[in-house]
């Protein structure tokens, strides 16, 4: 950084003493944009508030053994700097839906574990997209199932997001 010029990072930040100044610049400039940099309200710094987001637009259209649809209704909450669903908006939607896909295969003497999400981003839902969620269990075994998820532009038809959920099963604890 040149003699005085305060950096644009903040205090807390170690850089690089290779990384040019300008870099440094971009970089600050896209996490500002992005949000990063903001602090978080207080009314959404609270244990799970996200689920108050996804539960106010995501509405239940059937469940089976082993399968459950569910149409979303992409709302502004939910939304990317860039206009589209939010990765976490994914991924939150993906597991609420997997569990629900789960449990009606896996009894209540068991708990799930999430081990794993796995998420293909294929293309984006745009803000006021319907959403068809379309979950399936793949495997389901003594220690593991094994849940698909794909979301699809209900006006297109396009699959927009690829998922795939692996929940450990686990005895209740008799504590």
């Amino acid at each position: 950084m040149p003699p005085g010029k305060e950096s644009p990072m903040p205090a807390a930040t170690t850089v690089a003493q290779d990384l040019p100044p300008e870099y440094q610049e971009d970089v600050v400039r896209f996490f500002k944009h992005m949000g990063v940099l903001q602090t978080i309200n207080p009314q959404h710094n609270v244990k799970d508030s996200f689920s108050n987001l996804v539960g106010g637009v995501l509405k239940v259209v059937s469940v089976e053994r082993g399968k459950i649809s569910c149409l979303l209704n992409v709302k502004a909450p939910l939304l990317n700097s860039y206009g589209g669903m939010h990765g976490g908006s994914v991924a939150a939607v993906a597991e609420r839906v997997a569990i629900a896909c789960a449990r009606t295969v896996v009894g209540e003497d068991k708990n799930l574990f999430l081990g794993e999400l796995g998420i293909s981003y294929l293309s984006s839902a745009p803000q006021n997209a319907e959403v068809i969620i379309d979950g399936s269990v793949v495997r389901s075994g003594r220690n593991l199932t094994v849940v698909a998820v794909n979301f699809r532009l209900k006006e297109s038809g396009r699959l927009a997001y690829m998922t795939r959920a692996t929940f450990y099963n686990m005895p209740v604890s008799s504590l």
